[in-house]
């Protein structure tokens, strides 16, 4: 494992090794390259691919909806420029909950973040959501819509909003990260 996995939920920590062994055990290496992400690493992914409209739009949304926390965790990272990676703001990924880690594919030693290359007739990305359904995790890369192939996590909810409101989710993260950055 690449990544620290320590901060991770238990059992989900558990799962996740389970997970790579299982994936290991086909022939392919995916390692785990997040674990906990805190929410200015989520909120930095967030605005890279979006317009200075849409993050003003949603930094706007969060002080109305009380949440100005994840508001400050979107602002206080400043310009991003990159590809999209992920539709989920700040506070609202299971990842700053320790629920939900990423997984890359290592191919001769080096990083694959293909989706479509196949070794040995096996794309790593599918195998890893293959095996994370038969561990009871919800992997990306099965998703209807934004198809986030490295990740897995363990809630079946899409996010934390399924199961907190906003304002709780704020309070949650400002307890567990602070407020400095």
């Amino acid at each position: 494992m690449a990544a620290d996995l320590d901060q991770l939920v238990p059992e989900l920590k558990t799962k996740a090794i389970q997970l790579a062994q299982a994936c290991r055990a086909r022939g392919v290496e995916m390692r785990a390259n997040t674990g906990l992400r805190d929410p200015f690493e989520q909120g930095r992914l967030w605005r890279q691919s979006r317009s200075i409209e849409e993050i003003t739009a949603k930094i706007a949304e969060f002080r109305e909806k009380k949440a100005p926390f994840l508001a400050f965790c979107i602002d206080s990272v400043s310009l991003q420029n990159g590809k999209h990676v992920t539709d989920t703001p700040p506070g609202i990924s299971w990842h700053q909950w320790g629920e939900a880690p990423d997984f890359f594919w290592l191919v001769a030693g080096k990083a694959e973040w293909s989706t479509q290359r196949l070794v040995n007739g096996l794309n790593g990305y599918k195998v890893l959501a293959e095996e994370a359904v038969k561990l009871d995790l919800t992997a990306g890369g099965n998703w209807s819509s934004f198809k986030d192939w490295p990740h897995v996590q363990r809630p079946s909810q899409n996010n934390a909003l399924d199961v907190h409101s906003l304002s709780a989710i704020d309070a949650a993260m400002k307890d567990r990260f602070g407020t400095g950055h």
